[in-house]
């Protein structure tokens, strides 16, 4: 039987875990540890006796370019859940924007954002992070990646790119899922999926049903998810339906964008995070201008597989970039990237919060858990179920 699960929040370089009560939502602090610099992003080794985690000084809300870019294997203690670094870390060649493993957990692999490429590294037999695996063909990694996953099967690498808006004397630059055939390490046979030649259709994170051969996007350029089906290793070449991810009639932030999407381990439900984070000056003060910083649901559709949404939940913080479910489907937890001043002269904090998953798939708040980020990040949360 799978012990425990745990939580880990990720703020600048530290990766702090929780233990976590999922009939009451609490969240208990236990132990932290730095990673070489600022997390970036997280994945768990299958048999969930590591922790892989990408590290930079660069990146959104850091200052420069950044020269210290690193995978690091952290070891998983199968009763606690306490992490101990296990093996030096690799070098990676610029800032890491994703990463994951291969089903097998026998690969890393990176996503870049700039300049745009996908890379392999090698997972040792011992579990530590080891060296690249060379590419024998031309990869194009689209514009802007911003995730890379394998398919449930094994068999394919997804890359999703997420293009970019247009701007003054600039056109927009079209988003695309890249979609690779993968073995022992090497990627092959490219086929770009992109909708329209990949204009309006931006997209940035995807996540697989359990049972079924369905895959839902978040198009953050749209604020919309997107819903594709995948037969025999052919995503299908347009999405099949695209469903609006903001609360009609609520307020939109001057830069609000869809972010993270999860879909419910029993199949009936997917979610998407909606952001928000822009400031305006009010009387010398610079605050959080408003905006939807919600998860939005949706029932999936048992025959079709279509996404239809049936609750906006308030997320109670700024900014959800990431959020996660507990295996047994009852809790969703959410990480909030950072905190803001706000226009009635209080301050929201930088916060995780806690949130019961009903029968019916919708959300309600429990509890908010307010975390000292001294001007720091806390760029990625993940649960991890101990062996």
């Amino acid at each position: 039987m799978p012990g425990k699960t745990v939580l880990y929040a990720a703020v600048g370089p530290d990766i702090t875990q929780y233990d976590m009560d999922v009939a009451n939502g609490t969240l208990t602090a236990r132990g932290t540890v730095g990673a070489p610099a600022n997390v970036q992003y997280v994945w768990p080794h299958v048999s969930k006796k590591f922790l892989y985690v990408a590290s930079t000084d660069s990146g959104s809300g850091m200052s420069g370019g950044g020269t210290n870019h690193h995978v690091t294997a952290w070891k998983i203690d199968p009763a606690s859940g306490a992490l101990s670094q296990h093996g030096a870390p690799i070098p990676l060649p610029t800032r890491p924007i994703h990463m994951s493993t291969d089903m097998p957990s026998e690969h890393v692999l990176v996503a870049f954002n700039n300049p745009p490429r996908v890379c392999v590294y090698k997972i040792n037999p011992d579990g530590t992070a080891g060296a690249e695996v060379p590419q024998p063909h031309t990869i194009d990694p689209g514009i802007f990646p911003h995730q890379v996953l394998p398919t449930p099967d094994g068999k394919q690498v997804i890359l999703v790119a997420r293009g970019f808006d247009a701007e003054p004397g600039k056109p927009e630059q079209p988003g695309a899922l890249q979609v690779f055939d993968f073995k022992d390490g090497v990627l092959s046979n490219q086929v770009s999926v992109a909708p329209n030649g990949g204009y309006g259709f931006g997209p940035r994170h995807l996540d697989f049903h359990p049972t079924e051969p369905w895959i839902y996007v978040s198009l953050e350029r749209q604020d919309q998810i997107a819903f594709f089906t995948r037969e025999n290793g052919r995503l299908s070449r347009d999405a099949l339906v695209r469903a609006e991810a903001l609360k009609p009639g609520a307020r939109v932030g001057s830069r609000q964008l869809v972010g993270t999407v999860h879909v419910h381990p029993n199949g009936r439900f997917a979610y998407v995070a909606n952001r928000a984070s822009e400031r305006v000056e009010i009387n010398g003060r610079k605050v959080f201008e408003g905006g939807q910083n919600s998860i939005a649901v949706y029932a999936i559709d048992p025959s079709s597989g279509a996404p239809s949404v049936i609750q906006h939940a308030e997320t109670h913080g700024i900014h959800p970039r990431t959020f996660h479910i507990d295996p047994t489907g009852r809790l969703m937890v959410v990480a909030h990237i950072m905190g803001l001043p706000l226009a009635d002269g209080t301050d929201m904090p930088t916060r995780l919060t806690t949130h019961r998953i009903g029968d019916d798939g919708k959300l309600t708040f429990l509890r908010a858990h307010d975390i000292a980020t001294n001007g720091q990040l806390m760029w990625w949360a993940g649960m991890v179920t101990l062996p």
